[in-house]
């Protein structure tokens, strides 16, 4: 009895500080991201929930390359069916009890047979999730696929991608421990197993051991797995694997306009609109007109709430890198590093206002210290990183915000922009003849 009340104490005061460190770095994440200036929603609702269900919850976009997507499918799946066994864990782990739901309604044979179905399943999918996990270790480590050893995965990121790897195949093996054990033991005294489908067919093997050597070996599966989950949870907020979670509010937040459009600066279209209608210029300056206009980003308070929600989803797969033209012609630009760099500065600022009592102190870095200007300058702006991304990130956005900085604050650009500027500027076209001679190229 004792010992029983010390597993309920022991499991409650870790669940409730689990709880807790993980909804403080949840609500500093949320503070990073608030940073960002305020998020303009486009399109219809209806529109938005679409691409939730189909992209986040469905994972239409991963099919565009099938054997990947069918290997991730099977531990996302696996991942999300599993928390239904967690649910009868926690309960048990909470009051002590053991396998609570089963024997609550041991009698019902409707629901008996639900639930041995549904244990049967998840050790299905755990053995699937199992073979993908290997799978994928197998890609970044032994085949060494191209994206997966880019300059930018060097490092923490590689051993993020493999940690949670090896850290999947840890809660397989303590759930099946868990499962044979019990079954065995189960055996011993009813004569027959729970029913389980996999663990089920290994059980009576080991059922001739002795009662209390599978019942430590029951608990040290139950314990590993429950510590391992909650291992998770502390883990993951400091993890790329953070997508799990962001991939639905930011899938509901992306952009719905056309991939090539492209924001017009409101400031500019402003002065434009005074060009056009000189009776405007007239008009009683604002409150609004006294402030300073910056042009796009040079920081991560530039950016924003969209932006920075991004570069917490992404979760380094590489496949904007690897479709991008500038990429596979040697030249630096990544849009993986574009996230990966955002995200860095944005912890850095967060920590930075931490410590300072909630304000900012200006540390002589902006994101220009992270990203170069070399790598802005490759971009194409073809919109295939957009294309690619699997949860409808937009490194695009970024870079764009960056190069208007660069341009427009600090007349950071190629001698052959110039011109074209110039151009633009003089004669309505990038070419250098007049605009009454701008329709001329139509009549060769």
């Amino acid at each position: 009895m004792l010992l029983k009340i010390l597993q309920i104490l022991v499991f409650n005061i870790i669940f409730l500080s689990t709880i807790y460190l993980a909804f403080k770095k949840a609500k500093q994440i949320y503070s990073n991201i608030q940073l960002g200036k305020a998020m303009k929603k486009d399109g219809s609702t209806n529109e938005r929930i679409k691409n939730v269900l189909l992209i986040a919850f469905g994972q239409q976009k991963m099919f565009q390359n099938i054997l990947p997507a069918i290997l991730h499918f099977c531990i996302y799946v696996a991942f999300i069916i599993t928390q239904i066994e967690l649910i009868e864990i926690f309960i048990d782990g909470a009051i002590g009890s053991h396998r609570l739901l089963y024997h609550t309604f041991d009698d019902n044979h409707i629901f008996h047979f639900l639930y041995v179905g549904t244990i049967s399943f998840i050790e299905i999918l755990s053995v699937l999730a199992f073979i993908a996990t290997i799978a994928f270790l197998s890609r970044r480590n032994l085949l060494k696929l191209p994206r997966f050893t880019k300059p930018e995965l060097k490092g923490w990121p590689t051993k993020d991608a493999n940690l949670i790897l090896l850290f999947e195949i840890y809660l397989i093996a303590c759930i099946f421990s868990m499962n044979i054990a019990d079954q065995a033991m189960h055996i011993q005294e009813h004569g027959e197993g729970y029913g389980f489908l996999i663990s089920g067919m290994i059980a009576p093997a080991l059922s001739h051991l002795s009662y209390t050597l599978l019942h430590v070996w029951e608990r040290i599966g139950w314990w590993g797995h429950i510590i391992g989950v909650f291992g998770f949870m502390l883990y993951l907020p400091h993890s790329k694997h953070l997508h799990i979670l962001l991939a639905f509010p930011n899938t509901y937040f992306a952009k719905l306009t056309p991939k090539g459009q492209l924001s017009n600066l409101e400031a500019v279209t402003k002065e434009i609109k005074i060009m056009m209608n000189p009776d405007t210029a007239f008009a009683a300056p604002t409150e609004a007109d006294a402030t300073p206009v910056k042009f796009g980003a040079k920081d991560v308070f530039d950016l924003n709430q969209k932006h920075l929600l991004d570069a917490y989803t992404c979760t380094e797969c590489g496949r904007c890198t690897s479709a991008c033209p500038a990429n596979q012609t040697g030249k630096k630009l990544s849009p993986r590093k574009i996230m990966m760099d955002t995200r860095d500065r944005l912890e850095e600022v967060g920590k930075n206002i931490q410590a300072n009592g909630g304000q900012f102190v200006d540390d002589q870095k902006s994101l220009l210290s992270y990203i170069t200007v070399e790598e802005l300058r490759a971009c194409t702006t073809c919109n295939a990183c957009v294309q690619e991304c699997p949860v409808l990130i937009n490194p695009l956005d970024i870079i764009m915000e960056l190069r208007r900085h660069l341009i427009l604050e600090e007349s950071n650009s190629p001698e052959e922009w110039n011109g074209m500027f110039s151009n633009i500027e003089n004669n309505s076209a990038p070419w250098q003849f007049s605009q009454q001679d701008r329709l001329k190229w139509e009549e060769n």
